[in-house]
């Protein structure tokens, strides 16, 4: 049984980065919105099959490690909470996309990129 446990969990290098906060209900996804109003947040929609959505995201979390730019972030694994995704789009008035980031001031969406143009520069 272990064997399958490796094949189908994922490593400890898959595991978010310490400092996301993870989205999985919608008291999460209020709790966002209302912490947008005192910071920037930046929520970062991940597709945990897709290769391109990885390296998108590990490449992200070395700019946040690297970064002195103040916001919080949160993180949402779409595969796992789609509908919470879709909840997500439709309150910030934006096109879903994966692997997407949007950043958040005031309880609104002020910018967002998806794929390789997804940046701590956009923050």
């Amino acid at each position: 049984m272990s064997f399958f446990k490796t094949l189908f969990t994922p490593s400890a290098a898959e595991d978010p980065a310490d400092f996301w906060k993870l989205i999985s209900s919608e008291t999460d996804v209020e709790e966002a919105l209302a912490d947008s109003y005192g910071n920037k947040v930046v929520i970062f929609k991940h597709s945990t099959r897709c290769h391109i959505s990885k390296r998108v995201l590990k490449n992200f979390e070395k700019q946040v490690k690297k970064s002195d730019k103040e916001a919080i972030y949160y993180f949402l694994d779409l595969l796992s909470y789609r509908s919470i995704s879709d909840a997500i789009a439709e309150r910030l008035e934006v096109q879903h996309q994966s692997p997407q980031m949007i950043v958040v001031e005031n309880g609104i969406a002020v910018r967002n990129a998806s794929h390789q143009n997804i940046s701590l520069d956009i923050l």
